[in-house]
């Protein structure tokens, strides 16, 4: 068989065997979810052999959703690993056959403690199935593997039945933005969903003058904080800002005796501290401008964003 023959054979099993999916998502599914939400402890992932790698994948995703979970490995569990295993917990135990030996060991250990069970298997007959308090019934196929051998149909549905499992969850936890971030601080992730009170200059940084003063005092200012702007103030609240551009406009031999107010630009964009860094490089791009000021509601600032700043930790 042609190599591209093979593989969209290969992907046309599997998404057969997804599609045979849209009858699984029933009260037993619902009865899981619920479970796993109203659990005061973690949920522990369990499964051998390619099982085993699915069941990582799911804990992780569980994890990462706003449902604190690891994965234990039966045969370490029989071996010590079940200590970690608590009362409150609930196992999550993944088997296409469902008589997967390696995981008699912890199966006895949740029935002994009375630690609530929830198995995912393609047999409601297997001894998985009879042992769990919720038996999730994956439907039986036929793998893609041409020999009928290889996991491949079959770890694609428990993958997504995992996805499946956490999404419902992040759902039912009203899990946002602000929440994923706080889980995600590192890498293209985590600058994706940074904040721009997590970039911005604040305090001594901040590049701001009083109304009224002089613009040869401005110019000083602007040279030292080095934004190439300077915002006006008057009673602690943004009135105006000065720019390179507003400088170019205004330059001539009586520019130094005039006060900031003659030159400044009038209420100037702003963000608030809660605006995603992305969204705040594109504002950016969109007036053509080198910075924004961060200002509460009330127009106070509170910080400065500059484009390199944002460019910064948006390349991680």
């Amino acid at each position: 068989m042609k190599i591209i023959e093979s593989a969209q054979k290969a992907l046309n099993d599997e998404i057969k065997g997804l599609s045979l999916l849209k009858e699984f998502f029933n009260s037993d599914f619902e009865n899981a979810v619920n479970a796993i939400f109203q659990t005061k402890g973690k949920v522990v992932v369990t499964g051998v052999g390619k099982s085993g790698h699915i069941g990582r994948k799911i804990s992780a995703t569980l994890s990462s959703t706003g449902t604190p979970s690891y994965f234990v490995h039966p045969t370490e569990a029989s071996h010590g690993d079940m200590g970690i295993i608590e009362n409150n917990d609930i196992i999550f135990a993944i088997s296409w056959s469902g008589e997967t030996t390696e995981l008699g060991n912890i199966v006895k250990y949740a029935l002994e403690n009375k630690i609530k069970l929830i198995g995912l298997s393609s047999n409601k007959d297997s001894h998985l199935a009879k042992s769990s308090d919720i038996a999730l019934t994956l439907p039986f196929v036929e793998e893609a593997c041409p020999n009928g051998l290889a996991p491949t149909t079959s770890t694609t549905m428990q993958l997504v039945v995992g996805d499946a499992l956490a999404i419902s969850l992040l759902n039912v936890r009203d899990f946002n933005k602000d929440n994923f971030r706080s889980l995600h601080p590192g890498g293209q992730l985590g600058a994706a969903l940074a904040i721009v009170e997590d970039v911005m200059h604040s305090g001594d940084s901040l590049p701001t003058i009083e109304a009224g003063s002089l613009m040869s005092e401005a110019l000083i200012r602007i040279s030292e904080k080095g934004f190439g702007c300077i915002g006006i103030v008057s009673n602690n609240h943004l009135k105006g800002i000065i720019t390179d551009g507003d400088l170019r406009r205004h330059m001539g031999p009586k520019i130094l005796n005039n006060t900031v107010d003659s030159i400044m630009t009038k209420d100037p964009q702003t963000v608030t501290s809660k605006v995603l860094v992305s969204d705040a490089l594109n504002l950016i791009n969109q007036l053509g401008i080198q910075g924004l000021f961060v200002s509460n509601n009330n127009n106070k600032p509170l910080g400065f964003v500059h484009f390199h700043d944002l460019i910064r930790i948006m390349k991680g």
